[in-house]
């Protein structure tokens, strides 16, 4: 699991006492769910920087298919 897959360190973290004790009684894995939130916040946030840091490329390429069409249209064997 993780995006880095290497191993693991022991962490403090602050977490809700209530949201704790729910876990506990429910029998949830407080660090294992605490990596998956995290893993999945670290690839949105990825996500999100991917885009701001290629937003001109991409821009660029919609300026150049909006005044060139798709490459290999001609070709496609369906209508969109």
């Amino acid at each position: 699991m993780g995006i880095q897959g290497s191993g693991k360190k022991a962490t403090n973290v602050s977490l809700d006492q209530a949201l704790l004790r729910d876990a506990k009684a429910l029998g949830v894995n407080v660090s294992q769910a605490a990596e998956k939130g995290l893993d999945a916040e670290v690839r949105r946030a990825k996500g999100e920087a991917w885009q701001r840091e290629n937003a001109a490329a991409m821009e660029a390429w919609n300026e150049w298919v909006e005044e060139n069409g798709l490459p290999l249209e001609k070709y496609r064997m369906f209508n969109v």
